[in-house]
């Protein structure tokens, strides 16, 4: 489930049809028992999974009855399994978590443990300005907020070095993170942080760690990537590492 996941993060922001390593094997068997449910046409059938890949995992969560962020074309837990019954096993699987309270805002459990072990490293609190699942609020963040895993944290009091040092951590567990600031968009200075693989994301915030990975910026004009350089890692290959 993992390499299922990242690969449609990344796919289909690329600008061409290279896989997204150590994915394709799995990639496969979802297109295969896609195309054999007729939601996919054969020649998709090719290890990438794509917006047309995505469209077709979104229609298949419709017909399970699935609505809203649980029909986003992101393959999740239940879907996956129900998919590969009698065809595949579902291994290395991510789960969001139950929505919680953190600061005054609604994040999921996944996204706060996370939160919690960047805090560790830094060895300081993080003060959230705005949470997960969203939808409508502020106009400036463009949809990124409307589904889980994504948050956006106050930077007053700090100094350009530790909010980069901030981005570093958040970035270390997991998120893909930047450091936001007015003269990019109509908004104050901030840093915005996208869990990677939170099969909760909104369509915006999927796009945004796709361009993460492809070492872009996550703005509309996908300028190249302003913040320090990690090891990308999962939250989940993180506490393998």
């Amino acid at each position: 489930m993992e390499a299922t996941v990242k690969a449609a993060q990344i796919d289909p922001r690329r600008a061409d049809d290279t896989l997204t390593p150590g994915a394709k094997s799995s990639v496969l068997l979802v297109e295969k028992a896609l195309r054999d449910r007729k939601l996919l046409a054969a020649k998709w059938v090719d290890g990438y999974f794509g917006t047309t890949t995505v469209a077709a995992y979104a229609k298949y969560q419709k017909s399970l009855g699935y609505t809203g962020l649980a029909a986003n074309g992101m393959p999740g837990k239940t879907s996956l399994a129900k998919l590969g019954a009698g065809r595949f096993k579902v291994t290395k699987t991510i789960t969001p978590g139950a929505k919680v309270s953190s600061g005054g805002v609604i994040i999921n459990t996944r996204t706060r443990n996370m939160l919690a072990e960047a805090k560790r490293l830094l060895g300081r609190k993080l003060v959230l300005d705005q949470g997960s699942y969203n939808p409508g609020g502020d106009p400036t963040s463009a949809g990124t907020h409307d589904g889980g895993g994504t948050v956006d944290i106050s930077v007053k009091g700090m100094n350009a070095a530790t909010r980069t040092a901030v981005v570093r951590a958040l970035r270390k567990v997991g998120f893909a993170a930047w450091v936001r600031n007015p003269d990019q968009a109509d908004w104050p200075w901030h840093i915005h942080a996208v869990a990677i693989s939170d099969t909760d994301l909104s369509a915006q915030s999927q796009h945004q760690v796709g361009d993460y990975y492809l070492g872009l910026n996550g703005l509309a004009g996908r300028g190249p990537d302003d913040g320090p350089k990690v090891t990308i890692r999962t939250w989940e290959e993180y506490q393998r590492r």
